[in-house]
């Protein structure tokens, strides 16, 4: 089976994609300049912190996030205040083509 590759233009030149659920926050980084990079935290302010640490190190300045119910709004009050997040409907992201995992729907 042939599969339709589509691109886009890269408009962020740094981003991270999150998906995250009840206890864990999937973040993919990804960009000019930046190795792409997965890692997993808890939902926890003080892991938050330390996600946003890792994203400020890597100069990301746009987050897209995914999420069910209103487990976003933690990561969202935590990382709101440094970077432009876009919060994307999960619905949506499962029309995405290919087997599901949270770290391919980080990136």
């Amino acid at each position: 089976m042939e599969r339709n590759t589509i691109e886009f233009e890269q408009v962020v030149e740094k981003g991270c994609g999150i998906d995250v659920h009840k206890e864990t926050a999937v973040a993919t980084i990804r960009g000019k300049g930046v190795k792409t990079e997965t890692r997993t935290y808890s939902t926890f302010t003080s892991s938050l912190k330390k996600m946003k640490e890792w994203l400020k190190k890597h100069r990301i300045t746009h987050i897209a996030m995914e999420s069910t119910g209103v487990y976003w709004k933690s990561v969202f009050n935590v990382l709101g205040d440094k970077f432009q997040i876009l919060l994307v409907n999960a619905r949506h992201v499962k029309n995405v083509p290919g087997h599901k995992t949270d770290k391919r729907d980080s990136r």
